[in-house]
């Protein structure tokens, strides 16, 4: 998955004055926050059109953290730390310019957070590819959905059958609806176009390098204890609003409660516990990592083995979620914008 705010005008009319003459997108640019009105049209962007085709953002910060790597690579944490706080820091940077140099423009401000909030949220390639794996898995094409299932994890495929992939997808589609999302929504409500960035990349060097392989065991360790900082208010938002918009709240509630803090991450257990409960499946368990095999603890015991079926339950309440998120983190940046803008003497324009 792929792997990942807001900006302001300064000025001296009062909140919700226009000038003369300000029509259409401009206006409405000037009259609604940067915070809410970039986050939602970059959110429906990805609804409506998913992952930009060509020229991806995430996809060069990738190939730049690669050279990066190659650079700096020692078997040591000082030299991971360091790796993490050149790439995640210069994403950050990169963003806060970019920010500055729209700041006194409302349609150029709200046009910057709509891209950002585009490129990092992949909520729609998440569906996509976890409704291909179904298609193919009631239509007994075991191959095929073997063969995609990698698209969507790093579950090792190859020895499981039609109810493990089912069980592997939905427990991604659950951690993913916080990483691809929930995550980059707070930090855009937060902290604006450099929280959406900096998210994404602490998110994509986890994926990177962020795991217990020979070579990135300690060159990694830095990035993936930032990533699980990073992920930890998207994890809760999203095990929250799972809670709420799921078939059943009390289970999630419970399973969240009496599960997650069993699994050895401190922010997929939670969601994924919490998808287990409302869907009154079981997650969790044996499972296989690059030839690595791993005993995780059951989230929501007393549920029933993940079917095929539970893919498209899975798909709709991610949806929900995200959609509730949006609509938190969209107020939430609103009055972050409002405060810092009020702060300093400016309206929100």
């Amino acid at each position: 998955m792929r792997a990942d705010h807001t900006t302001r005008r300064t000025g001296t009319l009062p909140t919700g004055t226009l000038p003369t003459g300000s029509t259409g997108t401009a206006a409405v640019a000037a009259r609604v926050p940067a915070a809410a009105l970039g986050l939602s049209a970059g959110y429906l962007f990805d609804l409506i059109a998913g992952d930009p085709r060509r020229g991806h953002p995430v996809a060069a910060f990738g190939r730049a953290a690669s050279a990066a790597e190659r650079l700096l690579w020692r078997d040591h944490r000082g030299a991971g730390a360091l790796y993490t706080g050149v790439c995640a820091g210069g994403a950050v940077a990169a963003a806060a310019a970019l920010e500055r140099a729209v700041r006194r423009s409302p349609a150029a401000r709200t046009a910057l957070a709509a891209a950002a909030t585009w490129s990092v949220v992949g909520g729609t390639s998440l569906a996509r590819e976890a409704r291909t794996i179904a298609a193919a898995l009631r239509a007994d094409d075991l191959g095929t959905a073997r063969a995609r299932l990698p698209h969507l994890c790093g579950r090792d495929p190859r020895d499981l059958d039609a109810d493990g992939i089912a069980r592997a997808v939905v427990e991604s589609v659950a951690e993913n609806t916080s990483d691809a999302v929930v995550g980059a929504l707070v930090w855009g409500a937060a902290c604006g176009v450099p929280g959406l960035a900096g998210f994404r990349a602490v998110n994509t060097l986890d994926a990177m390098v962020g795991h217990r392989s020979p070579r990135h065991r300690r060159f990694g360790w830095a990035s993936a204890r930032l990533d699980d900082a990073a992920g930890w208010p998207g994890a809760r938002l999203t095990a929250l609003l799972a809670a709420l918009a799921g078939p059943g709240p009390r289970g999630a509630l419970r399973a969240w409660h009496t599960d997650a803090h069993r699994h050895p991450s401190p922010n997929a257990g939670v969601v994924e516990a919490a998808f287990a409960g409302a869907l009154g499946v079981r997650l969790g368990g044996t499972l296989s990592y690059g030839g690595r095999v791993e005993h995780r603890p059951v989230l929501n015991a007393g549920g029933r083995p993940v079917r095929t079926a539970d893919i498209e339950r899975a798909v709709r309440l991610s949806r929900r979620v995200s959609a509730l998120a949006l609509v938190v983190c969209a107020a939430a940046g609103t009055v972050r914008e409002k405060w810092f803008d009020g702060r300093h003497g400016r309206g929100v324009r």
